[in-house]
């Protein structure tokens, strides 16, 4: 979405509230706050392990379009990367339009394609050469509000929040490039139904990620995604963060407490105690099989609060990993494997400069360990986190996922000092190889280990 902070969306959402607090327990303990449950159909089979890869058509190639983007796949595939994201297809409104392009999220005709880049036809033949190497393919979805522009507001008038005097409202008042959608109408529910319903049949998407979806009513959702899944069971992201969103419709939720963490601990506010914490609260406060998205970038986060290097320096390859490694679902935006240092513009032409894709190699060796390790499972398919205890706890983050004979061992320096630490307990012993280069690893009861700043380890145990 256009830039936002959700402190920014109170006037529309009071009383949600973006997390459910938890006390602060040890991983290893059971949690007295029970998760919400769940009574949704099943995640996809294909989802267990996967990951996830944001596709920003309008940058990505000098041409913008699901062609030129088209001829990437074959490069993604080779890189492991499961699932592609592709950011809003439909047309972009005029009326009111921010830049010279516009916000993929002021949405002019959910049934049509905008022409920037291409036709029907030019996506479809998209998704099913992605189909045919194996990976799956999820538009971005706007619920909420449309473009000024969109037919709705003449066709349907009543489908709009209006204000006292009868005009026709933002959601928020930043937001001046599109229309806020009113839920207490049924029939926009139906309209939407069918929409999401169109793009599973006409071009055989395999899901959807739904902008703000916290700003629809979740009855909406809870009603409207089982219509869909009667057509194919579709995988459902949520940019969200409450655990009801995974009762019924959502695979995923956003991680965003633990991605704000992540930044804070990079700038020396937090340390990786408050890492500890964090994850304890969300383990306490969504359902065991909930999928939680963790990212060191996103459209939003890039354009708006800048690259991951902006953002957390020499950090951002160990919080890459710690991605990959934590319970939860991985995500790359574009450019993240040419290590692209840039603030992308959000409604103008701004191309990603791919260089020679230097973490290329990285992420390959990450995904490949994400499909291949049933410990990094999604959900409830993946192994439990068993905290390692160090002499060291505020600044060095180790921790194994264990399912089964699988075992992987992640040890981390949250901080930008070397640290001598000493590990203690016995659940880490064992012989390991190293995951990133050649080394062969025994440790032993109590071992003492060296790390450099931002240096992280990770070792799968033979």
């Amino acid at each position: 979405m256009i830039k936002h902070d959700y402190l920014t969306l109170i006037p529309k959402i009071l009383g949600v509230a973006v997390l459910v607090g938890a006390g602060l327990f040890a991983w290893s303990r059971t949690m007295d706050k029970k998760p919400v449950s769940e009574t949704r159909i099943g995640h996809p089979s294909w989802s267990r392990n996967a990951n996830i890869y944001e596709v920003n058509v309008r940058q990505y190639t000098p041409e913008g379009t699901f062609k030129a983007f088209d001829k990437h796949l074959p490069r993604l595939k080779q890189m492991g990367v499961d699932i592609l994201w592709l950011m809003p297809i439909n047309p972009i409104g005029i009326e009111n339009r921010k830049g010279t392009l516009g916000s993929y999220y002021a949405v002019k005709d959910y049934l049509g394609v905008n022409p920037e880049f291409g036709t029907l036809d030019d996506f479809k033949k998209l998704v099913k050469h992605a189909h045919e190497l194996g990976m799956h393919v999820i538009i971005d979805w706007v619920a909420n509000h449309t473009s000024w522009d969109n037919n709705l507001v003449k066709t349907h008038p009543e489908w709009y929040t209006h204000d006292s005097t009868g005009k026709i409202i933002p959601p928020v008042a930043d937001w001046k490039d599109v229309a806020d959608l009113d839920y207490n109408q049924k029939g926009l529910w139906k309209y939407m139904t069918d929409a999401l319903i169109y793009w599973v049949k006409e071009a055989n998407i395999d899901g959807f990620r739904c902008d703000v979806a916290g700003m629809v009513p979740i009855e909406f959702w809870n009603e409207a995604v089982p219509e869909v899944k009667k057509v194919k069971n579709v995988f459902m992201l949520a940019e969200w963060e409450t655990p009801e969103m995974h009762t019924i419709a959502f695979d995923m939720t956003y991680s965003w407490e633990i991605y704000k963490t992540m930044n804070d601990i990079a700038k020396g506010k937090k340390t990786a105690e408050d890492l500890d914490a964090e994850l304890a609260k969300d383990k306490a406060s969504y359902p065991p099989d909930a999928y939680r998205m963790h990212f060191t970038s996103n459209h939003d986060e890039n354009s708006w609060n800048g690259s991951e290097y902006e953002r957390m320096g020499d950090a951002a390859k160990t919080f890459a990993v710690l991605c990959y490694t934590l319970p939860g679902f991985p995500l790359i935006y574009s450019g993240q494997e040419s290590a692209f240092n840039h603030r992308l513009e959000f409604f103008d032409k701004d191309n990603i400069v791919w260089g020679n894709y230097s973490l290329g190699k990285f992420y390959t060796t990450l995904n490949r360990m994400k499909a291949g390790n049933p410990a990094l499972g999604n959900g409830s398919a993946g192994g439990s986190m068993v905290k390692v205890v160090t002499d060291n706890d505020k600044n060095i983050f180790a921790f194994l996922r264990v399912k089964d004979s699988n075992t992987i061992f992640v040890i981390m320096n949250l901080s930008a000092v070397s640290h001598n630490v000493i590990l203690k307990g016995k659940d880490y012993a064992g012989d390991y190889s190293a995951l990133f280069g050649t080394e062969q690893k025994h440790f032993k009861d109590d071992e003492s280990i060296t790390l450099k700043p931002w240096e992280y380890k990770v070792f799968l145990k033979k």
